[in-house]
């Protein structure tokens, strides 16, 4: 057998397969989608089997690698493939799409634990321990420990080809142990060897001091279940020398068992109840059950406003998918996978579903996955990466919210969830829904085009009516005298939901306390040394930080330039509207949500319990309380300084804008109680307000896409981003002026190539950074193009040491 194995060398001179001959010792445990060891020059390496075909099948093809000159395969990281040949195939696409190596496209498939160094260990299985071996060796050591294979290799060099073949018999398995010292979790449990009848000969034989080994027999009888350790000991208050003893006399058994971590198993979940579909609700429904049931390609837009009731929509769809044995990937942005979300899934399908998201320790990630690898589970709820869940059967991919930019990856492989689930759907046959209240302006033109089927859920359920919007015009507030960060209406809205016992959510798209630190005497303001940005002021412990490198100073006295102790806090930040509530309405309990206050495990879902348990009366927070928070006695939203996000240098700015204000004030009203939303902006008359004002999305995504037009932006043209990145300035340009060079007189008439220029922000961490972005709309070759060019550039860039990055479809241009 020959092997095509993708090595762990992320760069472009090694992206493609690499033929290895499969040692006949191997053949039974070699797989597609297996992760092996390889000679890789001097190096050996981890890498991945893409391919398998028979050497004597051939043999007899013009090119085909001779036997005797390929490396061997040294080892076989799993028992379980961790990938299957799906998405082999989708990471192949993913490097052609997002030009990036096949091997980044396939590490971002699998759990952290499975990047690391390795330590691998056979342990015994059932079958061994039910009778000890009778000659001495490597299997009698297996009966008494687990061993680690490197020593194993060493001890016993004779035997240790035999392991595969004890793998397949079901005497032996693999386990492995990471670097981070993260491994499966196992627990000691006691098990009864003996019969009844055995039983009842053995008991009258144990001496009347010995009755707390009488008890634990009879314990185990009474269960008929292997019992955990701490259990026996904790229940019948035995030595473990005792123990020991009753398992040389073959009574009973002591082992070690794997167990799944279970970062839910403290909790209780009642089964969840079915609401009646509304009219609306149903339509939908119907469309998406008839797309199922056809198992056939089929993609959806759902459009509906906030509180119409899409997750109801989403679970039914979930359950009829797994009606016909098929599995379902449910695709939440980070910020919404709220404990919330997870009960209404836990509660719908119980054991059936794995949970993956960043606040599950690796472990707890790892155990999760592996429920998908083993088919224990057939919904996988989770982030972005959660897209490439191992299902082997997928009919189902939901994405809500999918206008969220953080579905984008910002790392190399800069993919899109949204577009990799869709090339999964099409490989498998299978039904893809996106949703959202505020679409992406390309979902939705590709919605008009047809190229998604439109659904449109346009009332909430039980025909509540949206809430009623306040914009405020703050720069009235200031000719009226009112310097507060607090309009008069939004205070006395909060004062009269504070009389009422009503709960308030306060939007500010900010965390510290100012946005940045200036001296009012010579003008100076507090930068971040390595990169050119100011820097925020963080008032619980007087520093200030750079939210780009983490950069972090003490707050000055004077100047440093100048020396004036007239240094002042300029801009707001949530912790300064905290400060404020706390003076302007003395008692007021306030629960604050921001990176800063929730970066323990944990505090996330603690500080939304306190809200929803009535303990705060304002929930105040930053982008992670703007959507799928669905809270009954919440009536008044505040959003503070709508305009943050609006004057950035992003031709999304508005669109931005008009879904974040429509999202943070969906939640307002959703339940029996009427909801007011408060928007403070110095533009009322922006477009993007007026729309969001009147919930008014079709007037919003068309003056948009007049604006686009115009611009050359997309849908109308597509975007790629070629951003450079060094130390030197003149070394930044010279890279980024090489590559425009090659690129200029190789690119189609209709494509426009802008720059090279500096990026928005210049210098990130001490490196200065240049830009190229193409502009187009019918360039086929581009990916190749683009291929060419990297290869061209890669040896003068790895000599200058520049680095390079290209962002297909880019979400952020700073």
């Amino acid at each position: 057998m020959i092997a095509q194995v993708i090595v762990e060398v992320p760069v472009n001179r090694t992206n493609r397969p690499f033929d290895y001959a499969v040692p006949e010792w191997l053949e039974p445990m070699v797989a597609i989608g297996s992760r092996v060891v390889v000679p890789f020059g001097p190096r050996k390496l981890q890498g991945y089997v893409i391919n398998l075909y028979d050497a004597e099948e051939s043999g007899t093809q013009e090119g085909a690698p001779s036997l005797l000159k390929l490396k061997e395969i040294e080892q076989v990281q799993d028992d379980v493939p961790p990938l299957t040949l799906e998405l082999i195939q989708l990471a192949e696409w993913m490097s052609r799409q997002y030009l990036c190596t096949w091997v980044s496209a396939l590490q971002v498939m699998l759990p952290a634990v499975l990047k690391g160094k390795t330590k691998k260990w056979l342990s015994a299985t059932e079958q061994l321990l039910a009778g000890p071996p009778q000659q001495p060796g490597l299997l009698q050591e297996l009966y008494w420990r687990r061993i680690e294979f490197e020593e194993a290799e060493k001890q016993f060099p004779q035997e240790i080809k035999q392991v595969p073949g004890w793998v397949k018999a079901g005497l032996v398995s693999f386990d492995y142990q990471v670097t981070d010292k993260i491994t499966r979790k196992q627990i000691s449990q006691v098990t009864l060897l003996l019969s009844d009848e055995e039983l009842v000969q053995v008991l009258p034989t144990i001496p009347e001091r010995s009755r707390r080994a009488r008890q634990l027999l009879l314990l185990l009888q009474e269960t008929r279940e292997p019992m955990p350790l701490s259990d026996v000991l904790t229940e019948t208050g035995m030595a473990r020398s005792t123990l020991k003893g009753l398992e040389q006399k073959g009574w009973i058994r002591i082992e070690q068992v794997e167990v799944f971590r279970d970062p839910y198993a403290n909790r209780t979940f009642a089964k969840g109840v079915k609401h009646p579909f509304t009219t609306w609700q149903q339509l939908a429904y119907t469309a998406i059950e008839a797309a199922i049931n056809g198992g056939e390609h089929a993609a959806f837009l759902l459009h509906g406003v906030t509180g119409s009731g899409k997750t109801e929509v989403y679970m039914e769809a979930i359950e009829r998918t797994l009606d016909l044995g098929r599995e379902a990937i449910f695709l939440v942005p980070e910020i919404s996978l709220t404990p919330q979300m997870v009960k209404r899934f836990k509660e719908r399908f119980g054991d059936r579903v794995a949970v993956l998201h960043s606040a599950l320790s690796q472990g707890e990630r790892y155990d999760e996955w592996r429920k998908i690898v083993h088919g224990h589970v057939q919904v996988a709820v989770g982030a972005r990466s959660a897209i490439f869940a191992p299902f082997k059967n997928l009919g189902l991919v939901i994405i809500d919210e999918e206008h969220e930019s953080s579905y984008k990856q910002e790392e190399t492989p800069r993919y899109h969830a949204r577009d990799v689930a869709m090339q999964r759907m099409k490989n498998n046959n299978g039904v893809l829904i996106l949703g959202s209240a505020t679409p992406a302006l390309e979902t939705y033109a590709l919605a008009t085009r047809g190229r998604y089927r439109l659904l449109t859920m346009s009332e909430r359920v039980g025909k509540r009516p949206l809430p009623t919007v306040h914009v405020v015009d703050m720069r009235d507030e200031l000719r009226q005298e009112n310097r507060s960060m607090f309009s008069r209406s939004l205070f006395s809205l909060i004062e009269d939901r504070l009389a009422k016992q009503e709960q308030i959510v306060l939007f500010l798209n900010r965390r510290g306390f100012s946005t940045f630190v200036m001296c009012r005497s010579c003008g100076y303001t507090l930068s971040c040394p390595h990169c050119d940005i100011s820097l925020t002021y963080h008032k619980t412990n007087h520093t200030s930080r750079c939210h780009y490198c983490g950069y972090t100073v003490a707050q000055p006295q004077h100047c440093p330039e100048c020396q004036s102790p007239h240094i002042r806090f300029f801009g707001t930040g949530t912790q300064k509207v905290e400060a404020e509530l706390a003076q302007l309405f003395p008692g007021i309990r306030v629960i604050r949500m921001d990176v800063d206050t929730t970066s323990r495990k944990g505090a996330h879902e603690e500080l939304l319990d306190r809200f929803r348990t009535g303990q705060g009366d304002v929930l105040l927070g930053t982008q992670m309380i703007a959507k799928g928070l669905d809270f009954p006695k919440v009536t008044l939203v505040g959003v503070i300084a709508a305009d943050t996000s609006l004057h950035l240098p992003d031709f999304r700015a508005a669109e931005k804008t008009f879904q974040l204000l429509t999202q943070v004030g969906g939640r307002a009203g959703r339940h029996e109680l009427k909801g007011d939303v408060v928007i403070q902006t110095y533009t009322p008359e922006h477009f993007s307000i007026q729309h969001a004002t009147h919930h008014d999305y079709l007037s919003f995504y068309e003056e948009e896409m007049r604006h686009r037009r115009q611009a050359g932006y997309p849908p109308y043209f597509r975007l790629v981003l070629i951003t450079f990145s060094h130390e030197d300035v003149p070394t930044v340009i010279r890279a980024a002026d090489l590559m425009a060079q090659y690129l200029k007189p190789r690119l189609a008439e209709t494509t426009r190539l802008l720059g090279p220029v500096a990026s928005p922000i210049a210098r990130i961490k001490d490196r200065f950074r240049f830009q190229l972005m193409l502009k187009y709309r019918d360039e086929p070759k581009l990916a190749d193009l683009l291929a060419q060019a990297t290869a061209q550039a890669q040896e003068w860039q790895k000599q200058h040491g520049v680095l390079m990055t290209i962002d297909v479809d880019p979400q952020v241009l700073l």
